[in-house]
C-alpha cells in the first residue's frame, strides 16, 4: 500500500506541466488551421465580388450596341463602380479591363486579395475574374435593320 502511493506521488509529479508542453507544441498549428480557413474564406469573398464586378461590366458591355470606345469606359467605370460598393477592401487596387473579340464583349476585373497567413509572398492571392458574351443587339419585330 505504501508502496503504491509512492508510485502514485511520483508519477503525479513526473507528469506535472505535460499540458502545458502539448498546449505549446498544438498551438502554432491550430493557429495555423484557423488562419488558412480565415484566407481561403477571404479570397472565396473577393472572387464573388470580383465576379458580381466583371458580370455587371460586361453587361453594359454587351447591351451598348454603340461602336467605338465609349462602351469600354462606361463598362469598366461600371465594374469598378461595383467593386466599390460591394468590397473595396476585399479586393484591393481592383482594375477592370474591357475587351472585344469578334461579336463578344466583356470585362475583366483584376486586384489583389485580403492577406492573412503571414510569410507568404506578395500578390500570392491576385484574383481575376473575366465575362463577357455576344453584343446584345435591338431590332424591330419586322426583322428591318441591321446590327454592327
Amino acid at each position: 500500500m505504501i508502496g503504491r502511493r509512492f508510485f502514485g506521488a511520483f508519477t503525479a509529479r513526473r507528469d506535472r506541466g505535460a499540458t502545458v508542453i502539448e498546449l505549446a507544441l498544438l498551438m502554432p498549428v491550430v493557429l495555423s488551421v484557423i488562419l488558412l480557413v480565415v484566407q481561403s474564406t477571404l479570397w472565396f469573398h473577393g472572387r464573388q465580388v470580383a465576379d458580381a464586378a466583371a458580370r455587371e461590366g460586361a453587361r453594359v458591355a454587351r447591351a451598348s450596341g454603340a461602336a467605338g470606345g465609349g462602351w469600354q469606359r462606361d463598362a469598366e467605370a461600371r465594374a469598378l463602380e461595383v467593386v466599390r460598393a460591394i468590397g473595396p477592401r476585399l479586393l484591393a487596387g481592383a482594375r477592370a479591363r474591357a475587351w472585344e473579340r469578334g461579336g463578344e464583349r466583356g470585362v475583366e476585373v483584376t486586384g489583389g486579395g485580403v492577406m492573412v497567413v503571414p510569410l507568404l509572398p506578395a500578390g500570392a492571392f491576385t484574383i481575376t475574374s473575366r465575362f463577357g458574351g455576344p453584343v446584345e443587339c435591338f431590332r424591330p419585330d419586322d426583322g428591318s435593320g441591321t446590327c454592327g
